[in-house]
């Protein structure tokens, strides 16, 4: 927008010469994420052959939540320090309404993610109202409430949780307690949901976004109406959040308080910077390296959590784009 100049109607118009100049470039890019997204598809379709399913299920539930809050920070400039609270209260719904009411695991989920959508919708009209820490606060002390709500709520199990949830039959045909067929099921979720970001991403909206998250003054002055783009990209966010808490519910037939805890919220910001801030695919990496280092270096206990403290240090001071993001800028690309 800084090359643009205002139309007779009040919308914002660009000048030719960059669009055009940028055109080639933007084809390159589009190009090189097709590859990723059919490299990545095919390395989803041949994973369960060399690594643990449920590892990978886990990598794929947290690389999606990641992905859901690089939605929300990355493009759109908010930081949340309550995403927990969407990540938690769709898995403990999921699992209740799979274990109490027997629904089948694909209106299980769909039930979890509504709820996260809904809550969403509430907490981003309050959160919304607020800039910059005042907003990182606010979402904190909403997500602490529906912490201290899942203590005391009776369907929630208080400390014990919900326990040996079902994972039942997808459309009462495929039987997902076989782990591979589970598996596959939550890949589709994961590339499904990671499509879908990359679309909002590149769409008018993911643009006007990035003008918002850029410089909210200038957009203001556009005549855009920056607080519904905001509570819009904040609904997203929690949606795609509350799928991939759903889905973790019934991977690990198990929704707890873990869940819904503030460090929760705090492991999903180490993934994203660690992956890579402000990329499409830089989440999932920093999914998978923080997951295997808890699955991989279990036995050193509480020094895990020193451990990933000494590599999020190193990421600040040796490389601040992230992992995905230092390729991205050697590349030239954007990833």
């Amino acid at each position: 927008m800084a090359n643009g100049t205002i139309a007779a109607g009040g919308g914002p118009v660009l000048d030719e010469a960059p669009i055009a100049a940028a055109a080639p470039e933007n084809r390159g890019s589009a190009a090189l994420h097709r590859s990723i997204f059919i490299g990545l598809a095919a390395l989803l379709a041949v994973a369960p052959f060399v690594l643990y399913p449920v590892f990978l299920m886990k990598v794929l539930c947290f690389a999606l939540f990641a992905s859901a809050f690089n939605l929300l920070l990355g493009f759109g400039g908010l930081m949340s320090f309550g995403h927990a609270a969407y990540f938690g209260m769709a898995s403990y719904v999921t699992a209740y309404v799979a274990k109490r009411w027997g629904l089948t695991p694909e209106l299980a989920i769909v039930s979890g993610v509504v709820t996260a959508t809904l809550l969403g919708v509430v907490f981003g009209a309050l959160a919304i109202r607020r800039q910059g820490i005042y907003f990182a606060m606010i979402t904190l002390a909403l997500a602490q409430m529906v912490f201290f709500f899942s203590v005391q709520a009776p369907f929630t199990g208080g400390e014990d949780g919900i326990q040996a949830v079902p994972r039942g039959h997808l459309f009462g045909l495929i039987n997902l307690a076989d782990d591979k067929a589970l598996y596959y099921l939550v890949a589709v979720i994961f590339l499904f949901g990671l499509f879908v970001i990359y679309r909002i991403i590149h769409s008018p909206f993911g643009q006007v976004m990035k003008a918002i998250r850029d410089n909210e003054p200038r957009a203001i002055s556009l005549g855009y109406r920056v607080n519904q783009y905001k509570l819009l990209i904040f609904t997203l966010s929690t949606a795609i959040a509350g799928l991939a808490g759903a889905t973790k519910a019934i991977v690990f037939q198990l929704a707890s308080l873990t869940d819904v805890h503030w460090t929760m919220s705090g492991e999903v910001v180490l993934m994203t910077l660690v992956g890579g801030l402000g990329t499409v695919f830089g989440p999932m990496v920093g999914a998978a390296v923080i997951v295997a280092m808890q699955n991989y270096l279990a036995t050193l206990g509480a020094w895990v959590l020193v451990v990933q403290g000494v590599i999020f240090v190193l990421c600040v001071l040796a490389f601040r784009e992230g992992i995905v993001g230092l390729f991205a800028r050697l590349l030239k690309r954007p990833l």
